[in-house]
């Protein structure tokens, strides 16, 4: 059930230029799973609406949630100042998650892009629990390889940066191939670029993919329709082919998505 509720900072640190680490306080991380995100609101009259940020791990014993962000804006420079002790309020838990029965017993190969690599180790962290040791390609930029040996706990991590640095030069895709992964099942996050190839290498390798969407939301919870993508089946809200990624995602089968 969706709740707005006050949350407590417990940390913050600077991960790498412009990504910031955060654990909450609150209720909510009893309910999460990976590949759902929360609303933060800035406190700030001018910034009304909540922030969508992925969810980065949930720890239900010490009932905290971890975001890791990127400074996109006004809102998230915000939430960058924050310290320990400060008060949040939050929205959640939204979205669906990743479909953890869709891995079991197989080959799954975990993509991150960018800041679609932090939603992606709750992800990690969960398959291992349950058995199943991903392999988990990372796509940075550059050298700072933000949360990498955190995945290491959970399966082999193979590493693309897009100026060559460290790794695979190039994208998660690039490393993909030059590594010779192979796999039944595709997870991921990232930008829309790196999840548009992943689906049609998906589609030609016939394996399934589940892939998360970016997108800027307004209400995050499904009432605004400002967030929506083209599907292969009609929207029962909307009666077209629609859906909307607050919602009904982020997390898709790549097979009924159009991107």
């Amino acid at each position: 059930m969706k709740q707005k509720v006050k949350a407590k900072v417990l940390s913050q640190k600077k991960l790498a230029e412009g990504i910031y680490d955060m654990w909450l306080f609150t209720e909510l991380a009893g309910e999460a799973r990976a590949g759902q995100f929360i609303g933060i609101y800035t406190g700030h009259e001018a910034f009304l609406l909540p922030r969508p940020i992925s969810i980065c791990e949930a720890d239900k014993e010490r009932k905290a949630l971890r975001v890791v962000y990127r400074i996109a804006g006004r809102g998230t420079e915000i939430f960058s100042a924050w310290q320990p002790g400060d008060e949040a309020e939050i929205l959640g838990v939204l979205g669906n998650g990743y479909p953890m029965e869709a891995g079991y017993g197989k080959q799954v190969i975990l993509m991150g892009g960018g800041i679609g690599i932090p939603p992606m180790l709750q992800l990690a962290k969960e398959l291992s629990m349950a058995g199943t040791k991903p392999a988990i390609v990372l796509g940075y930029r550059d050298n700072q390889l933000f949360l990498k040996e955190e995945f290491e706990k959970y399966g082999r991590v193979y590493v693309a940066t897009e100026d060559g640095s460290v790794g695979t030069k190039g994208n998660v895709l690039t490393a993909l191939v030059a590594e010779r992964l192979t796999g039944d099942v595709m997870m991921a996050c990232g930008p829309m670029p790196m999840l548009r190839a992943i689906k049609r290498y998906a589609e030609e390798k016939k394996m399934e993919a589940y892939i998360s969407l970016e997108e800027r939301m307004a209400c995050g919870v499904g009432a605004c329709l400002g967030c929506v993508c083209k599907t292969t089946h009609k929207d029962a809200h909307s009666h077209v082919n629609n859906a909307r990624i607050c919602t009904d995602g982020p997390v898709f089968d790549a097979r009924e998505v159009d991107i």
